[in-house]
């Protein structure tokens, strides 16, 4: 039996009704020669500092740093994560082959590789690399699986990131919140939300001590056209009222008028940085519910894989732009022209494979 294992439900059930494994059971589906299984969050998670040693569970300056040997996973303390886990298990112990089908991204191959660790499961792995959940993109994908080794190095990316958050945070966490932190107040410290909380607090430092200055510009009207002065802003009037004084006893003339062409490519490809910022301009939009609207697209088959850091289409998923443009019934009288020549490959937006 081929057993696959994707991030979500949602993404199981559709991988399992091209596979044909239509029949529902708890935890997974089946048929055809498959099991379709599935976690759902972070089944697995690095051991805490009491894992490793039971005094680290104090809260004590002698304690730090905690410098763990080599780190270890274990399954999150949730009954029903506890229950998937052993269903999975249970699937992996039949399996003659599992097939990684997590998202494509660092921390989609982290989750699934630790699931699949944490199984203790010692056979073959082959790797499912989608971008899109359309039925055409999942059998390609299936036709194209990789060995799960090819992707060794996304895996050891992502493990090193989270050992960086553990060392970290838990290590300056407590640090903090021992030295500095008042009756029963934690100091949470982080690699990601601390910068950005002092990059918060810089700017509110700056908006509370910035002091307003008055200030002059030079402007005249000429054939109902402003002309604003090269010299800028000027902090004293006198020294504005000085320079006037001189421009007035000139006569006003335009001597020169230049006209170039300028070229204005395309904006790049949103990654999900930057479809936060635009959405959250544009729309009011916060981070979080870009996320969210995002994944639901993609599970709608209407979007790529949003959680990723590229700015580029893969060169083989090209081939599929005409298709989708077409399919935007919405919106054909502004798509109609450029379906009329043949879409070009811009380099700038390709990752074109060697």
């Amino acid at each position: 039996m081929k057993v696959c294992i994707a991030e979500k439900p949602s993404v199981a059930r559709e991988i399992a009704s091209i596979l044909g494994a239509n029949t529902k059971h708890d935890g997974y589906y089946e048929g055809n020669g498959y099991a379709v299984t599935y976690t759902f969050g972070h089944l697995c998670r690095l051991q805490e500092p009491k894992d490793y040693k039971p005094h680290w569970k104090s809260w004590d300056l002698n304690n730090l740093p905690m410098l763990p040997e080599r780190f270890g996973t274990k399954v999150t303390e949730d009954s029903g994560i506890q229950k998937q886990f052993q269903i999975i298990k249970s699937l992996f112990s039949k399996a003659e082959v599992v097939i990684n089908c997590g998202d494509a991204g660092q921390e989609g191959e982290l989750i699934q590789r630790w699931v699949i660790q944490q199984a203790n499961y010692k056979g073959k792995t082959l790797r499912l690399w989608i971008s899109s959940l359309t039925e055409e993109a999942i059998k390609e994908g299936f036709n194209n699986l990789k060995a799960g080794e090819e992707y060794d190095n996304l895996f050891y990316a992502g493990y090193s990131r989270a050992i960086g958050d553990w060392l970290l945070g838990l290590n300056a966490t407590r640090l903090y919140t021992v030295k500095f932190g008042g009756h029963k107040q934690v100091l949470s410290i982080g690699r990601v939300q601390t910068p950005s909380l002092a990059m918060l607090v810089d700017r509110f430092k700056e908006i509370q001590n910035f002091k307003p200055l008055p200030y002059w510009e030079l402007q005249t009207v000429y054939r109902d056209t402003l002309f604003s002065c090269e010299e800028g802003r000027f902090l004293k009037k006198e020294a504005g009222e000085i320079f006037a004084t001189k421009v007035k006893e000139a006569t006003f003339e335009i001597i020169s008028v230049s006209k170039k062409k300028g070229k204005e490519y395309a904006p790049k490809l949103f990654d999900l940085t930057g479809l936060q910022v635009y959405c959250n301009t544009k729309f009011g939009f916060s981070a979080d519910e870009t996320l969210k609207i995002a994944q639901k697209l993609y599970e709608m088959k209407a979007i790529t894989y949003p959680r990723v850091d590229t700015t580029f289409l893969p060169n083989d998923v090209f081939p599929k732009v005409g298709p989708t443009l077409k399919k935007l019934s919405n919106y054909q009288r502004l798509i109609a022209p450029l379906l009329t020549t043949k879409i070009k490959k811009i380099r700038a937006f390709l990752t074109i494979k060697k």
